[in-house]
């Protein structure tokens, strides 16, 4: 009999398995649907209103780039609830000991998880964003404001919404490697996406904190948010602070390194 040649575990191959994975699961198919519906529903909704009220009178690149991008708040949480079932949904159905089981060494299929969901967040939510960009723009001439498609400021902050929607998937996923429980993963996720920044912006509010303020600016939400700003104002020792869109892109890479690096260490510790 011929030896059978011993199979080489490659990282590409792990991707590829892995996207196949996310596709066939009914949960991705739906949620990226409902993304791409809320962004451009949302958009164009918002545009017709206030076109009809005239409230963009004068918005110029900023109104563009806001009608655009008008539903992010409400697709996040989408994007946050997927990326934590992406995970957690494995250990739910036990089928995480198989995947480890096909890549004993662990941290390549988190990893690959990760950039697989991370990447097909960004170019779902890039299309949506991109088809949202140009429908907006014939109902933004009815108000009279041309939008400049040249304008590479108004390219860029359509870039930082992708990156943010993928950001902060990958943020949620980061959260669900931890906890392992796909409630407590997306509570948490939520949590910190959501509830977090209310509470501190409450605080500071009541308390009238510069220091609360400023801790607001680098929470993960608030930080991704200004990666899709078209007018920013520079951050500097002034009170409080305000992030540029690379600072606050930045921001948001930390927090997900920081739970990546957590989730990597655990998920190598822990039994399945």
């Amino acid at each position: 009999m011929t030896a059978l040649a011993p199979s080489t575990l490659t990282f590409g191959g792990i991707l590829r398995s892995e996207f196949i994975k996310l596709r066939t699961l009914r949960s991705t198919i739906w949620c990226y649907a409902i993304l791409v519906v809320v962004n451009i529903g949302l958009g164009l909704a918002l545009t017709g209103g206030l076109v009809a009220t005239g409230a963009l009178s004068g918005g110029g690149q900023s109104a563009a780039v806001l009608v655009a991008t008008a539903a992010l708040g409400f697709s996040q949480l989408v994007v946050v609830v997927l990326g934590a079932l992406v995970i957690t949904g494995e250990y739910g159905t036990g089928m995480i000991r198989t995947t480890f089981a096909a890549v004993p060494t662990r941290l390549p299929a988190l990893f690959g998880k990760a950039l697989v969901f991370g990447l097909v967040t960004a170019v779902i939510g890039g299309i949506s964003i991109l088809l949202t960009a140009l429908l907006t723009a014939p109902i933004l001439s009815v108000a009279g404001l041309s939008v400049n498609f040249g304008d590479g400021e108004y390219w860029i902050a359509l870039l930082g919404s992708v990156g943010y929607l993928a950001l902060i998937g990958v943020f949620a996923f980061a959260l669900g490697a931890i906890i392992r429980n796909s409630a407590g993963g997306i509570a948490a996720a939520l949590g910190g996406v959501l509830v977090l920044p209310t509470i501190v912006s409450i605080f500071a509010s009541i308390t009238q904190s510069t220091v609360a303020t400023n801790i607001a600016a680098f929470l993960p939400s608030n930080a991704g948010a200004q990666m899709y700003t078209y007018a920013t104002k520079a951050i500097g020792s002034s009170d409080p602070i305000v992030l540029e869109p690379w600072q606050g892109g930045l921001v948001l890479v930390a927090w997900v390194v920081v739970l990546l690096a957590v989730a990597a260490v655990l998920v190598k510790r822990r039994d399945v």
